[in-house]
């Protein structure tokens, strides 16, 4: 039997969604919500599949470092970058594709999450980027994606 519990983190950060078109493609900001839904297949002696603070430390920590205050940008938003770059001090990040709630939330489950579980025995199946108190967007690895990723070990790498 596999359990799954859920960590919830909240950050405020700016994006701009690169050729949008609309108002979204101006520099604008939300307060975020990111919930992290972690699979385990049993329990530590405690009764836990994972300690959540451990999971705040993981998940709050790399958020704060990188996305909390700070702008999400597409890399190949040249003029946002060099935007960024001008604003003293800036902090900013680039995605391989453009900031919207449902590329963050793939970027934070296939990218972000497998490096910081590795070796904590869990896998992070599902994450959900709350862009607004009415919108969200949800990135769900499906049973094969989690089976492939434990048989070929693939439940995180250190982030360097």
């Amino acid at each position: 039997m596999s359990l799954t519990i859920m960590r919830r983190i909240k950050f405020s950060a700016g994006h701009r969604l690169h050729r949008h078109g609309g108002k979204c493609e101006f520099f604008h900001g939300h307060n975020y919500l990111a919930e992290f839904y972690v699979t385990g297949d049993g329990t530590d002696d405690i009764g836990r599949v994972i300690d959540f603070a451990e999971l705040k430390r993981k998940f709050k920590g790399w958020i704060d470092e990188h996305w909390d205050h700070g702008f999400v940008l597409s890399r190949n938003d040249e003029n946002g970058i060099t935007a960024a770059k001008t604003v003293e001090p800036s902090k900013y990040y680039l995605l391989p594709y453009n900031p919207t709630a449902e590329n963050m939330a793939r970027y934070l489950l296939e990218e972000i999450c497998p490096r910081l579980l590795d070796g904590t025995g869990v896998v992070a199946t599902k994450v959900v980027i709350w862009e607004t108190e009415e919108a969200c967007a949800e990135a769900t690895l499906g049973p094969s994606s989690v089976e492939t990723w434990e048989s070929e070990g693939l439940c995180g790498v250190e982030e360097a």
